[in-house]
């Protein structure tokens, strides 16, 4: 992996998980360069189609591009941090990651935003006074 493409991709998410907003700070393992398309689906590695993703994230989005949306019966695609604005698709309640649309819906079951772990953590930062982003 080019390391100049890794700090280009660090730097521009500001060391924050581009889908659940973890900051890489507080995370025990490092973080990883995400392929929003994976190159299973023949995209290449470039700044545009990558990620800062913490490892929780990336390794339950893994090569998906899509999840079931149950409320709509339907598949939908998951949030794109290059074509997404993230407020357009989540808000945060408390340590609660909430879906404002069908792709934040699908994203955060897909990427389990929030299990039980997820939001002890961020349950954490909170009570340590660190905001979460947005």
């Amino acid at each position: 992996m080019d390391e100049k493409l890794r700090y280009q991709v660090r730097i521009r998410a500001k060391n924050c998980c581009e889908y659940c907003r973890l900051p890489a700070e507080y995370s025990d393992a490092p973080f990883q360069l995400d392929h929003i398309i994976a190159e299973t689906h023949g995209a290449t590695t470039t700044l545009q189609n990558s990620a800062w993703s913490c490892l929780y994230c990336n390794r339950f989005k893994g090569p998906n591009l899509s999840g079931w949306d149950k409320e709509l019966q339907s598949v939908v695609r998951l949030f794109n941090p290059r074509t997404d604005k993230w407020s357009e698709h989540f808000q945060w309640d408390g340590p609660l990651l909430r879906s404002r649309t069908s792709i934040g819906r699908v994203t955060v079951q897909v990427l389990h935003i929030n299990d039980d772990s997820a939001i002890l953590v961020r349950q954490l930062l909170l009570d340590l006074g660190i905001a979460l982003s947005t």
